[in-house]
């Protein structure tokens, strides 16, 4: 199907064609027409499938049908991170070319006199985090009276994070009569709830399962001893084909200890984390996107709104506490329907972590046994009965807004595969399936705010 047949304006096709776009993705095919329908929506998609697209195409069209528009803020887009924000901002720039939709995008960690200015010039579209939008409401810069649209991004990401407070006190903003889009990677019960909060009477758009991974990524598994992580980082960096690479660790000291081991054996790296300031983070993926550095590493946190088509590779230093995680971790490349290598390395400590990855999967990840320091690695994942005793995934989960940034894939030197140039805004080819509006009796009824926090408690 091409975008032309979604009954989209020119406007919006002159836009897609201009960057180079002509198929729409699954999630985008099944969700422009129910946004363009006026339903709510909840999308469960991973990261890499099109769904800013998914929400951004239909929402320039239908501001596009009210035209002239009238002054105020017609829709919200609320996402967990600066970097995301920035993307989606980004996103809404490159498809509203040729729209004249007004939008503009807010965070902290910056002066907010830029972002103000902006606000008194008028908005149609506003991209914001929770922290620097509930501020600007408190000081008066933002009304939300006029709000037509309300897009929840990256829910389970929120939640992680620890702003489902802040979401709460958006949603106590928010007109009664609106639109609302959900997307979330993952549904674990607290999202779901929050899910039965915002809409009414969802339609249902559903791409690949939540916890699958690219089927265009290339997975791989080095065992190796902890203390030989970096020497096995830079003998896979040794090879050419590593074109750029973003490596994941735990913590943020671990990632500013990996770019000094690299420096120091002149590889061009940098590190983004919640320690680094707004401009530093930015100069860095902007370097990292140009070439200028090779490799960037980071945290979870920090790297949840990168999104470079041409990713070649994708490291885990680390493993993750929580195997979700590995899947949001090795999305970052195979993007855009490109091809992209993940290699994951495995230390004794991280059977755990490795064995609840592959449950999640549902498949070994193929090791790499020809690297130089397979010999003093003894990291086999134990059999599914068998447990260790370890600090349960919700005891982790309580540490993750500060430690979770644990995962790092490791790809395999010599297995590069070709790049293809994107026909689409985002991996063109996952398996796909769509549950339509639902039977109103099989739907969750909406709850209320004071109902949604006697149930929870949160």
């Amino acid at each position: 199907m091409a975008f032309r047949k979604l009954s989209l304006t020119e406007p919006v096709l002159k836009a897609l064609a201009h960057e180079g776009y002509s198929t729409p993705t699954p999630i985008q095919q099944q969700a422009i027409p129910l946004v363009l329908q006026g339903k709510d929506l909840l999308g469960c998609a991973q990261t890499g499938t099109g769904k800013t697209a998914a929400f951004a195409i239909p929402i320039l069209e239908l501001l596009q049908a009210q035209k002239p528009l009238k002054p105020g803020i017609k829709v919200l887009i609320l996402t967990p991170t600066r970097e995301l924000a920035i993307q989606i901002d980004e996103s809404f720039a490159a498809y509203g070319r040729y729209a004249g939709i007004r939008h503009t995008v807010i965070f902290g960690g910056v002066s907010q006199h830029n972002q103000v200015n902006d606000l008194r010039r008028g908005t149609d579209v506003l991209i914001a985090t929770p922290g620097r939008l509930l501020d600007l409401i408190g000081q008066g810069f933002i009304r939300l009276d006029q709000l037509q649209i309300f897009v929840l991004d990256e829910a389970d990401r929120m939640l992680d994070m620890g702003f489902i407070h802040d979401v709460k006190k958006v949603i106590a903003k928010l007109p009664e009569k609106r639109q609302t889009l959900f997307f979330s990677a993952t549904m674990p019960p607290e999202i779901q709830k929050l899910a039965a909060v915002l809409l009414k009477h969802p339609a249902k758009v559903e791409v690949t399962p939540p916890s699958s991974t690219v089927d265009k990524i290339e997975q791989r598994l080095c065992h190796v001893a902890k203390k030989e992580k970096p020497e096995l980082l830079l003998h896979l960096l040794g090879n050419p084909e590593i074109r750029t690479t973003l490596v994941f660790t735990r913590t943020k000291h671990g990632a500013d200890k990996v770019v000094k081991i690299l420096q120091r054996n002149k590889v061009r790296a940098a590190a983004i984390h919640g320690n680094k300031s707004q401009n530093a983070r930015q100069a860095a993926l902007a370097d990292f996107k140009n070439g200028t550095l090779r490799v960037l590493v980071a945290t979870d946190i920090a790297a949840r709104g990168i999104d470079i088509d041409e990713l070649s590779h994708v490291i885990n230093f680390d493993l993750p506490d929580v195997p979700e995680t590995y899947v949001h971790r090795i999305g970052r490349t195979g993007r855009a329907g490109n091809a992209g290598i993940a290699i994951s390395f495995a230390s004794a400590d991280e059977k755990e972590e490795l064995r609840d990855i592959q449950k999640l999967i549902g498949k070994n990840i193929p090791v790499i046994t020809d690297h130089p320091f397979t010999e003093n690695a003894h990291v086999m994942a134990p059999p599914p009965g068998e447990r260790t005793a370890r600090p349960s995934s919700r005891q982790k989960q309580g540490d993750r807004p500060q430690n979770n940034n644990r995962g790092h894939n490791n790809r395999q030197p010599n297995r590069q595969q070709p790049v293809k140039k994107a026909h689409s805004p985002a991996q063109p080819k996952p398996a796909a399936h769509q549950h339509q509006s639902q039977p109103k009796s099989q739907q969750p009824q909406r709850l209320t705010l004071e109902q949604w926090e006697e149930e929870e408690r949160w």
